[in-house]
């Protein structure tokens, strides 16, 4: 047998194809745009992540016809907290609104004044990223969307909606909608009511590594699937990154350079620290849960930068080389979209500080690179306080690719990091692995095992550790002016 994992992005859907030795056979990525018609929102159209997922799965039908043929089983990651409203008929009734939408801050105090417990639910602050406040701001300023709506979907949920006629999501995802009581596993009434919502608007519960649904008998016999492969619960992009890394022992650890930021550490059961803005969700696993750190802009950050630069990224970081000498003259504060940990603060904004004459393209891509590490650096000390800290981490994500990227990341951490292989396929192979489950009620320790394979290691060196130490107390300076600044 074989399985597919598909992990919905905000920048691609990718999806890779797995065998039963857990070797991936085929690998296949679509593009999506993201549209940001006023300040501070972020949106998608789901009707893009249709079109992107069957041309994904078309591709891994070309390059490994036989194997794809046997697919028993599908697993989807998705980026998480997205609003997909739907009408009666189940069609979308406006764009997504996505996680790293900031629109909705005034609607965060309102559901914390409506419901005084919210933080000890939900396990996390109320976020203008999370959904519900999203929801919130629908009702107040698309009055008619909201009477009109008859279920809230996450966004990997709708891809499942369309793909099985199914409405179901699992915990790690729902954990990031503000619904969720996060140590009980449900949907909290309370919560629900804090936003205008109760239980028939959201879609059934299951756990990650559980049976969520089929694929349509007409869509596999279009695409040429020998049965309907069964759908896994599937994880959210991070959780799902945590699987496929083997991170489900208390106490595991890793780094996601994506689009947005992430430092992870797996927990034996739930454990909030809201008012530090780290966030406490469920595990894809059932009994399991974990901590977060998460910062709106990484690997969006060297982005942004090469469309301003006129670069692409693989040219602004050749010009780096392997690794940093010293850090560089220029500061830059990453929050071009707000911050979550330690902030919470979607006004925040970015800014170079720091440039001369003398400050080239080479000293800005640095202070880029270097800017969402000290970003990384704050969460880290965020998860760690009054907790233990933090020994080693595992790194996915495309920003793992550069070497001079996670120099810097090792050094301003003083953190030791680990590259395997695996973080080119990262959160789809988790999905994979999670349809592995539900298929064959194997259990998570047997199959979700962190990579055996030859890793590059970045050590932090002692000298550019000691300096970036000395760095960070500068770069929080302009961080504050950033926060003046908003």
């Amino acid at each position: 047998m074989t399985y597919i994992g598909i992990d919905l992005g905000t920048s691609s859907i990718k999806a890779a194809l797995v065998d039963d030795g857990q070797r991936v056979l085929a690998t296949a990525t679509r593009e999506l745009a993201v549209s940001r018609p006023s300040p501070l929102w972020s949106e998608q159209d789901p009707a893009d992540w249709i079109g992107a997922t069957l041309e994904v799965l078309r591709s891994l039908k070309t390059a490994s016809p036989e194997a794809f043929r046997r697919c028993a089983g599908i697993g989807l990651s998705g980026q998480m907290h997205g609003a997909v409203l739907l009408d009666e008929s189940d069609e979308p009734l406006r764009p997504c609104m996505l996680w790293n939408d900031g629109r909705a801050a005034a609607e965060c105090a309102e559901i914390e004044a409506s419901e005084p417990d919210s933080r000890a639910i939900a396990g996390n602050i109320a976020m203008p990223g999370l959904t519900a406040p999203k929801l919130l701001w629908v009702r107040k300023y698309e009055p008619d969307i909201f009477r009109r709506t008859r279920k809230v979907l996450l966004p990997k949920a709708y891809l499942r909606l369309v793909l099985t006629g199914e409405a179901i999501e699992e915990m790690s995802d729902a954990s990031g909608t503000l619904w969720l009581d996060t140590g009980g596993r449900d949907w909290s009434d309370r919560m629900l009511a804090a936003t205008g919502l109760d239980r028939s608007q959201m879609p059934a519960l299951v756990e990650g590594s559980q049976p969520a649904g089929r694929l349509r008998p007409d869509l596999a016999r279009e695409l040429g699937f020998d049965t309907p492969p069964l759908f896994a619960g599937g994880a959210g992009d991070n959780a799902a990154g945590a699987i496929g890394l083997g991170a489900v022992a208390p106490g595991s650890c890793f780094l996601s350079l994506g689009t947005s930021g992430v430092l992870w550490r797996t927990t034996a059961g739930f454990e909030p620290r809201a008012d530090s803005a780290v966030h406490a969700f469920c595990h894809a696993l059932p009994g399991r849960w974990h901590q977060m750190s998460v910062h709106l802009s990484a690997a969006a950050s060297l982005s942004w930068w090469a469309s301003v630069s006129g670069q692409s990224e693989t040219t602004l970081l050749g010009e780096l080389g392997t690794a940093s000498e010293r850090p560089s003259p220029v500061l830059f504060t990453p929050y071009l979209s707000g911050e979550r940990t330690p902030h919470n603060d979607p006004h925040l904004r970015g800014a170079f500080t720091g440039l001369g004459h003398e400050a080239d393209r080479k000293a800005m891509t640095q202070a880029v690179l270097e800017g969402v590490a000290f970003a990384f650096r704050d969460g880290k000390e965020a998860l760690e306080s009054g907790a233990s800290p933090i020994g080693e981490a595992m790194a996915i994500g495309g920003g793992a690719r550069s070497d001079a990227w996670l120099s810097i990341m090792a050094d301003v951490l003083d953190l030791p990091l680990r590259r395997y292989r695996q973080s080119e396929t990262g959160a789809a192979f988790g999905a994979a692995r999670l349809a592995r489950l539900a298929v064959t009620g194997e259990s998570p320790e047997a199959t979700c095992k962190p990579p055996s394979g030859e890793a590059n290691i970045f050590t932090p060196h002692p000298a550019r550790a000691a300096a970036y130490t000395e760095r960070h107390v500068l770069w929080r300076r302009a961080a504050e002016v950033s926060r003046a600044l908003r």
